[in-house]
């Protein structure tokens, strides 16, 4: 399938990225430097060199005792003045390893649970999935407030940045992509160029269409990063009617006009359905969430979760299901209440996540599906796909035929999950690189 073949409203396959953002660590002050105080002045003692004989007899002399050298007193210079700080706040220790800041746990514990709701889903292909966790719509707040976040540095530096940190991932996974469709008979034209930046849908033939499909995201993620710097102007101009007017684009292309039928059209679509949760992330970032009254919040957000869920029941018949995957409209409403209230409530009631510390496993669990965001998100497709054949081999074995569900998609569901982990291994490195830090296994 080609595509143009394609129905625009079909782009609800995967997830976020992170990619999201780049890690900001803290600095560690360096503490001042003690002056050096001089050392105590070395004597050496020379002794007594023995007179002359004399030719005339001297008269007796008491012997003199030996001299005692007095000590040397040391005039301590001046030290430098404590900080006034230290009148409040106790001295701290040096740390042997700085502690990695910048990380919100609550933020990156939703994006590791929208991670593994898009892995479920592209398994079992529930329709429910999307209203229980609308991950697309979580994953593009996130990434809009991370870029709000950027951007108080160059906008250039950080566009720069964003860039750097997501290319190169896609380009090594698509290398494998692309030589497998071209050993399968694929001939590419000019639109191959959109495999090197993916502003629009990269091509491919239908044997590939399960890996490349995801691609949709990484299109909009990256369309949404050029315009943040122009967005998050706009947005501060007038940020409470900004916000809802963002809403304004999916209402146009669902009622008025429906835009080309081309790759431009594609992205509009989907840049259309989740601006309002991408703008929605710069509320949070500007404390404008914080400063709303909360039953216009929540008010708002339930009318915004009743409008999407009866569009998307009430409206079936034109979709074949109540997906909201394949909704744009009830998926950007839906997502846009259930967004909402996720930001509100971490911002009014200062919810943090910092009791995930106290599970080790699970906080490591976490701080790897983050680091880890995009490798997941770009092989996870791969891993379901090479899944089929690796359970049919298994068929073959008798001890594995009678003791394991190798017809159960749970069990399919469980050796997706150890695939991606090989490819989390084996690739998760490539991100390391892009972000410029030493690569990892593991991070």
């Amino acid at each position: 399938m080609t595509w143009d073949q394609q129905n625009p409203y079909q782009h609800g396959y995967g997830y976020d990225q992170n990619p999201y953002g780049g890690q900001q660590q803290y600095t560690q002050h360096p503490y001042p430097q003690q002056q050096q105080y001089p050392q105590p002045q070395q004597y050496v003692d020379y002794g007594y060199t023995p007179a002359p004989e004399q030719t005339a007899p001297l008269p007796p002399v008491e012997p003199e005792p030996e001299p005692v050298r007095e000590p040397v007193a040391v005039v301590e210079e001046p030290r430098p003045a404590p900080d006034p700080r230290s009148e409040s706040e106790p001295p701290s220790e040096p740390k042997s390893k700085p502690r990695s800041a910048g990380r919100d746990r609550y933020f990156d514990t939703l994006r590791a649970v929208a991670l593994i709701r898009v892995v479920t889903y592209h398994t079992f292909g529930w329709a429910w999935c999307g209203m229980v966790f609308p991950s697309m719509g979580i994953m593009f707040g996130l990434a809009g407030t991370l870029m709000a976040k950027s951007l108080e540095r160059p906008a250039l530096k950080v566009v720069k940045s964003r860039l750097r940190r997501l290319l190169p991932p896609f380009w090594f996974w698509g290398f494998f992509v692309v030589m497998a469709m071209l050993i399968h008979d694929w001939l590419p034209g000019w639109q191959i160029v959109y495999w090197v930046v993916p502003l629009g849908d990269p091509p491919g033939n239908a044997w590939g269409e399960q890996a490349w499909e995801i691609l949709w995201y990484l299109r909009t993620y990256l369309w949404f990063v050029l315009l943040s710097p122009a967005l998050l102007w706009v947005f501060r101009k007038a940020p409470v009617p900004v916000l809802l007017a963002s809403l304004a684009p999916i209402l146009v292309l669902n009622f008025v006009w429906s835009g080309p039928d081309n790759r431009f059209g594609s992205a509009l679509w989907d840049l259309s359905t989740y601006l309002f949760c991408w703008i929605l992330g710069f509320a949070h970032r500007d404390g404008v969430l914080q400063r709303m009254k909360p039953a216009l919040v929540v008010v708002g957000s339930l009318a915004a979760l009743g409008y999407g869920g009866w569009y998307a029941f009430s409206h079936q018949a034109d979709f074949g299901t109540y997906d909201l995957d394949e909704n744009p409209l009830a998926q950007a409403f839906w997502s846009a209440g259930f967004v909402m209230l996720l930001m509100w409530a971490k911002a009014y009631f200062k919810i943090d996540f910092a009791w995930l510390a106290r599970f080790e496993k699970l906080d490591r669990t976490v701080t790897i599906f983050n680091a880890r965001a995009v490798t997941i998100y770009l092989w996870h497709e791969i891993a379901l796909i090479l899944a089929v054949p690796l359970i049919d081999q298994m068929w073959n074995v008798p001890a594995f035929e009678k003791w394991l569900p190798l017809d159960s998609q749970w069990f399919m569901f469980g050796v997706g999950w150890i695939l991606i982990a090989v490819f989390v291994v084996l690739c998760g490195w490539v991100e390391d690189v892009a972000a410029k830090k030493k690569p990892e296994l593991l991070p």
